[in-house]
């Protein structure tokens, strides 16, 4: 699998950027059918970076109702990347 397929987008939102300031943790969206060493050699060949450690987990998709008509959304995997002392990356925001 690419690098660019395995790390989709990286996520911003109130714990992510809290976790990014406190202890050097990066929120990212992944494939489903990565692992962690994975996730880890694309982030480290991605963004020249030292990974300390990754976890993951896997988000089930919710049950929606829209008017008259109930669906599922579809899940995914989130990535949580803990970076060297030192290292950071620029996410543009």
């Amino acid at each position: 699998m690419d690098y660019y397929q395995i790390v989709k987008k990286p996520l911003s939102s109130e714990k992510s950027v809290g976790d990014r300031e406190s202890s050097n943790s990066y929120h990212f969206e992944v494939d489903k059918k990565a692992n962690k060493i994975q996730v880890k050699e694309a982030i480290e060949k991605l963004f020249e970076v030292n990974v300390l450690t990754v976890r993951t987990l896997n988000r089930i998709g919710k049950t929606r109702k829209y008017r008259n008509k109930i669906y599922k959304t579809s899940g995914w995997k989130k990535a949580i990347v803990t970076l060297k002392e030192g290292d950071r990356i620029d996410l543009g925001y």
